[in-house]
């Protein structure tokens, strides 16, 4: 198992473990993370959560070849109950991104209520290049945070995009060296030690309650989409070329 779980000092921790393969998500690393996600939001001793990942790269994204094996379907497939599990957990979770967060490895930022980020962080959300659509409620969320033109700018064309922007656009709380941004989080995570839980909680529902649905909706309405754009030709096109290694081509569609 590449996911790696703890809880200390009242902070219930989930670090992507898997440097090797650049943190690349399989099946069993979402289910990991959404168990770990559901205990964390049942068990009492816990008063936030931290997620982390390597020195260089908080997450590569889905890795492909898993990805390709045991393709997400339906609400309880892995990643799915991954993402309600994020969106569910009414606790604080604060993600330090230490380096690239690639795919979901950005979108599920906008899930989480706290984001630092290192001064090597590159964010990027490729859906697009891979014959697919966004994910995770992105849609929504990134013309909502940028505006239609920047968020056009990462969905459309799949910019790439910097720590310092991820700030500026919301997306993000603050950029620090790479040595410092796992701590720094966990000092966050831990100030809820010291803050009635029962006021914390009931403050996120507030905060998210107006925009439960429409987030809901969004990822509904992705995820019919994002399935079929699987089976396509143009996403058949683009994995045979990440895999061979070669530029896809996609001037036959």
């Amino acid at each position: 198992m590449s996911i790696k779980t703890g809880i200390h000092n009242g902070v219930a921790t989930i670090e992507i473990a898997r440097p090797e393969k650049k943190n690349a998500l399989t099946a069993a690393m979402y289910q990991a993370m959404a168990d770990a996600l559901r205990a964390a939001a049942d068990d009492q001793a816990v008063r936030a959560v931290l997620i982390s990942g390597q020195p260089g790269v908080f997450t590569s994204g889905n890795d492909l070849e898993d990805f390709m094996q045991r393709p997400p379907q339906g609400p309880d497939s892995p990643v799915a109950q991954f993402m309600r599990a994020l969106i569910e957990i009414d606790k604080p979770v604060v993600a330090a991104v230490t380096g690239a967060a690639i795919g979901i490895g950005t979108t599920m930022l906008l899930h989480c209520d706290f984001v630092y980020v290192s001064d090597e962080a590159r964010l990027a959300t490729p859906f697009v290049s891979l014959g697919l659509v966004p994910e995770y409620a992105s849609s929504l969320w990134f013309p909502a945070l940028m505006g239609q033109r920047r968020a056009a700018e990462r969905l459309l064309l799949g910019d790439p995009f910097t720590a310092e922007v991820a700030v500026e656009c919301g997306l993000a709380n603050a950029v620090l060296p790479a040595g410092e941004v796992v701590n720094h989080a966990r000092r966050v995570a831990e100030r809820f030690n010291a803050l009635p839980p029962g006021a914390v909680q009931q403050t996120k529902q507030l905060m998210r309650r107006a925009t439960r649905e429409a987030t809901l909706q969004a990822m509904q309405a992705e995820g019919d989409i994002f399935g079929k754009r699987l089976r396509s030709p143009e996403a058949m096109e683009a994995f045979q070329a990440f895999f061979q290694k070669r530029k896809p081509d996609f001037s036959k569609f």
